[in-house]
């Protein structure tokens, strides 16, 4: 692994903390380059160089979260890990998601700014566990039910959801019934 120098270091520390703080007050999909350079105090140019749009830093921030979550979702205990029926693993998936999206859902808008749910890794990652758990409850052609089933994660869906009104509780509440797909193995 290639050594980062110091100063290096210092601008990427600079540069994640002043988008993580923009994103948080800001709709991130208004947040520009520009922004991100002058909160951080560092030129554009040392801003490109490491990160070519505001989508990759979001990516960078919100890494560490999702790699934790896949962390649980590989090795966790049951019901999020593995050791549990198809459909309740979904459900506990469906609710560390919401969770996560609660949490951090300004920076999942982030990732996403034109069209680019399908290019990020996690959504992939996503993607093979949700497949892996259809695979296993013996659904036919999961492959048609994978990416309807992650459509309801999406950040921009959840986000008009909490708008809405609808709370936490009552988004996993359905997500959780939605789940029961799996369960059920509808023809």
């Amino acid at each position: 692994m290639k050594h980062e120098r110091a100063d290096a270091a210092r601008n990427r520390t600079k540069v994640l903390t002043a988008a993580a703080e923009l994103f948080a007050v800001k709709d991130p999909r208004a947040v520009t380059m520009d922004d991100i350079a002058k909160a951080a105090g560092v030129g554009r140019g040392t801003l490109y160089r490491r990160y070519p749009d505001v989508a990759s830093i979001a990516v960078a921030l919100l890494d560490e979260h999702e790699t934790a979550l896949q962390r649980d979702l590989m090795s966790g205990p049951p019901p999020l890990g593995p050791g549990a029926p198809p459909a309740e693993r979904l459900a506990a998936f469906y609710a560390a998601m919401a969770d996560l999206l609660e949490t951090h859902g300004n920076l999942a808008l982030a990732t996403e700014l034109g069209g680019r749910r399908f290019e990020i890794g996690a959504y992939g990652f996503w993607r093979a566990h949700v497949l892996s758990l259809l695979r296993e409850a013996a659904i036919p052609t999961p492959e048609a039910l994978a990416d309807t089933l992650l459509a309801p994660l999406a950040p921009e869906v959840f986000k008009f959801q909490r708008a809405q009104g609808l709370t936490l509780a009552n988004i996993k509440s359905a997500l959780s019934r939605l789940a029961m797909v799996v369960e059920n193995r509808p023809g």
